[in-house]
């Protein structure tokens, strides 16, 4: 059997444990039946078997207590887009399933049963989403561990996934068979699942069989095969049926090292083997002897902890009254554990398997949320990490102060968000408007690219708000906005690169290459994007739409100037011609594509367009302070660390001093393309100059026309209810469209009166309106013809643009199920040639994760037409409504 050893790899684990939930029966109606504070000692336990087994390191181990769902799949994501040999996911909580059919639904901290629907669950996460996530990681293999009622509904999920790639990497252990609930076990213990997980983690796995040298290892197959055995020998579910385990993996499976047995492969005079070797009279092949002697001292534990052994038959004094966790108390059952060890003769073992770490005695620590800007995201996560294993983090006991969850989203979603929606952000109450879904949790820490930012999210007094902001009086870093320019086109002296206007040195650029042109990226979704923008409308903004003219190009901007500088043109030619605009520290370590590059680049700085400023901004929400001291504590230290010792990170990465004569905050070198003194940089960027210019962009070539196309084909049935079906993702897209906007949506059926019915007219609507003729979208009992419809689309948008310049765009939603009617003979050509000649750009959004692999129809429509492509690899909704917002005016 072939075998997976993830060792020296690059691995990730999270564990989801869900002991606290928001809304339980009987006090909340549709609430979940209780909490379960065994879970909290499952996260403990796994997380010290795991570090002790061997294949997964400290810091790739990412432990969330009771998230919230949009923290939940901010971690999930994390995680999976950072392994590359193991990724393992582990839940714990309440597992359910509708009343009718197989999904299972992990239910987070805010979840919530809503009376009669079928799937009526808020707050839980879908398992088949799960594993659309986990499918787009990049890990080798993928091992999924369930503990909770239900689980064993995840293997009907596992078997329907129609890609056999997911299927090969992804392995599934579940608690219980499908359809069964269990015991959550009591307060003072692990679940019973996750105790015998993690002792058979630690002691190894008796018989396992496997090649010499391996028999201490524990492979994920002859773990789920113990599991079960001893389950189904011990343990009864709810209905007293036998409770079985279960799990999945690719025939033939392919085994996954999932950790060595405690003790073995030791180094010779390690502490463990020198405080082992004093028990001389233990056998060592005592195995069996050990895992007894455990499960006494748990047993005496229990106890100590009810009562039935008191701390006064040692001799020892009370605990002082509202002793925190881990204090004296917890070391004085430490060393009633260690007599009663003495009285079995067993000490010896007793301390190899604990005295590994102090960490045992560890609270969890306060978990920070920290959101920032897209292009400071690697940097941030960067000066985080440091953070996290620093003598600033980390307690004279050596326990972590804090942990620290960072994510990015869009400059201009997080502005509004912050300004208008922090109502719906803490309590999302419609599918249009949902922060926490679009943009991530609520943070305690907001990072943006200038403090203009925090002052254009503070709210306008017009409604109540429920976030507080307070920002740094001064940023704690700088990084001037440059024109990065091929080496070839670039001048040569320092003198010239430096004191001029961005658009002289345009025209400086223009005169030494004719061909030149110059590229920005996204001005909604970065701030270093906007900044640009505002430099290149100039003071006056007199000519907006020449401007705009004079950045075009095929296809949507990059988000982001790392993609940007990632995505130049495979053209080399082309490539050796195109300045692009982007932050200065980007030039030194922000670019992960430096292989891809074709040419080196050197750096102009323009005297007139502002330069980033990132400050650090402490986010208070109403009713969040039930834990407000310790967060507070926690915000102070990290921030103290970060505009201090912290710098370096940020040097490292190429930023400068926020203040004085702005140097570099670390030496870099001078092949860089840098310059070290470029002289008076551009004032700082005001709140109202940032707007105006996002507001001109926005209406640069006035309203825009979208042309909606969904596929109402009968394959389309399974993923066409709720917000998350097809109708519901084109009404989330609604928001970029404002009264001005003309937009329609046709019906992608062929019952036999052509390729589509127009389901709502073209023309200006308003959002209700539009909504309830989705809403009336039914699905159809025949195919699709998406090459009739489409030729059809791109005729019709070309008429309605021949007379203006507006921005236009077709999107099509559908499940490709029907593409052989696009590869029949001729018609992807014809449509191709089609898509050329017209130039409307086409979003192919496919409800398929291969739907926009290389070669693909989708892939080559959106490519032919200057388009994108979306499937569920990535955010297909959040891609898509950002696609029509930037066609859109948004003005409601």
């Amino acid at each position: 059997m072939d075998r997976f050893d993830p060792r020296g790899k690059v691995n990730r684990a999270l564990l989801v444990g869900v002991s606290e939930y928001e809304f339980t029966r009987p006090k909340h109606r549709d609430g979940v039946p209780g909490q379960l504070p065994a879970v909290a000692h499952n996260l403990a336990v796994l997380v010290r078997a795991l570090e002790r087994g061997g294949v997964l390191r400290p810091l790739e181990i990412t432990v969330a207590r009771s998230p919230r769902l949009a923290d939940f799949r901010h971690s999930l994501r994390a995680a999976a887009g950072s392994a590359e040999g193991l990724l393992l996911l582990y839940f714990a909580g309440h597992g359910a399933v509708p009343s009718a059919g197989d999904e299972l639904w992990l239910q987070m901290r805010d979840a919530e049963v809503v009376r009669g629907e079928t799937a009526g669950f808020e707050g839980a996460a879908r398992f088949t989403n799960v594993l659309r996530i986990l499918a787009n990681s990049h890990a080798e293999r993928i091992v999924v561990v369930l503990d909770c009622c239900n689980a064993g509904n995840a293997a009907r999920v596992w078997e329907a996934v129609e890609r056999p790639d997911v299927r090969r990497r992804v392995s599934v252990l579940m608690s219980v068979q499908a359809n069964h609930r269990i015991d959550a076990g009591d307060a003072d213990t692990p679940t019973p699942f996750t105790a015998r997980l993690v002792e058979l983690l630690t002691s190894g796995i008796e018989d396992q069989g496997g090649d010499e040298g391996q028999g201490d290892e524990v492979h994920f197959l002859a773990l789920a095969e113990a599991l079960r055995a001893y389950m189904s020998t011990h343990h009864r579910t709810e209905r007293g049926e036998a409770w079985e385990p279960q799990s999945r993996t690719e025939n033939p499976p392919v085994d996954v090292v999932l950790g060595i047995r405690a003790g073995a492969g030791r180094p010779v005079g390690s502490r463990a083997e020198a405080v082992g070797a004093g028990a001389a009279s233990r056998p060592t092949s005592g195995r069996r002897r050990g895992r007894a002697f455990v499960a006494r001292v748990r047993a005496a534990a229990a106890r100590l902890r009810s009562g039935a052994v008191g701390p006064g038959a040692l001799r020892s004094s009370a605990p002082a009254p509202n002793r925190p966790p881990g204090g004296r108390s917890t070391r004085r059952a430490a060393v009633v554990l260690l007599v009663l060890a003495a009285a079995l003769g067993l000490v010896g073992y007793f301390v190899v398997d604990n005295a590994a770490s102090d960490r045992s005695v560890c609270g969890p620590p306060v978990e920070l949320r920290l959101l920032t800007d897209p292009d400071l995201e690697s940097t941030v996560r960067k000066a985080a990490d440091t953070y996290l294993t620093s003598a600033a983090n980390t307690t004279g006991g050596g326990c972590r102060r804090s942990g620290i969850t960072v994510y990015g989203a869009g400059s201009a979603a997080v502005v509004a968000g912050l300004r208008d929606q922090s109502d719906p952000w803490q309590r999302p109450v419609s599918d249009d408007t949902d922060p926490q879904r679009d943009i991530g949790p609520q943070p305690d820490i907001w990072i943006p690219g200038t403090r203009a930012t925090a002052a254009r999210a503070r709210s306008l007094g017009v409604a109540r708000t429920y976030v507080t902001l307070e920002p740094d009086a001064a940023p704690f870093a700088y990084s001037p906005m440059v024109l990065s320019l091929p080496q070839g086109i670039a001048e040569d002296s320092q003198r010239e690169r430096t004191g001029d206007s961005l658009a002289g040195l345009r025209a400086k650029l223009a005169r030494r290459d004719k061909s030149a042109s110059l590229r920005r990226p996204d001005p909604e979704y970065t701030d270093s994007a906007l900044l640009a923008t505002v430099g290149l409308y100039g003071p006056g903004s007199a000519d907006v739409g020449r401007a705009e003219g004079s950045v075009a190009q095929t296809g949507p901007p990059a988000p982001t100037a790392g993609d940007l500088l990632c995505t130049l043109p495979d053209n080399a030619d082309t490539d050796r011609s195109t300045a692009a605009l982007v932050p200065e520290f980007l030039m030194v370590s922000g670019v992960g594509c430096d292989r891809t590059t074709r040419t080196p680049r050197m750096a102009e700085y323009p005297d007139d367009v502002p330069g980033l400023t990132p400050t650090f901004v402490r986010v208070r929400w109403t009713g969040g302070d039930r834990d407000g001291a310790a967060r507070d504590d926690a915000v102070r230290r990290f921030h103290d660390w970060l505009t201090s010792t912290g710098l370096a990170v940020f040097g490292q990465d190429g930023f400068r001093a926020p203040s004085g004569a702005r140097a570099f905050l670390a030496a870099h070198d001078s092949a860089t393309g840098l310059i070290s003194d470029p002289g008076r940089p551009a004032g700082a960027a005001g709140a109202d100059a940032m707007d105006t210019a996002l507001n001109q962009y926005r209406n640069a070539k006035g309203p825009g026309r979208v042309l909606f196309l969904l596929d109402s084909s009968g394959s389309m049935a399974g993923l066409w209810q709720g917000p998350g079906g097809a109708p519901g993702i084109l009404k989330q897209s609604l928001g970029g469209l404002g009264t001005q906007d003309e937009y329609g949506v046709w019906s992608v059926a062929s019952p036999g009166r052509g390729p589509y019915a127009e389901l709502l007219p073209f023309g200006p609507h308003k959002r209700g309106d539009a909504e309830r003729a989705l809403d009336r979208a039914a699905v159809k009992d025949a195919e699709a013809d998406p090459y009739g419809a489409l030729k059809a689309a791109l005729d019709t948008m070309d008429r309605k643009g021949r007379d203006d310049d507006r921005p236009e765009l077709i999107v099509f939603l559908t499940d490709d199920e029907d593409d052989n009617h696009l590869t029949a003979k001729g018609h992807l050509d014809e449509l191709l040639i089609s898509a050329r000649e017209k130039r409307v750009p086409v979003v192919m959004a496919a409800l398929d994760s291969g739907g926009c692999a290389k070669g693909r129809p989708d892939q080559r429509i959106s490519d032919a037409s200057g388009g994108r492509c979306l499937d569920t690899k990535g955010d297909l909704v959040a891609g898509l409504r950002d696609e029509v917002a930037r066609t859109g005016t948004g003005d409601e």
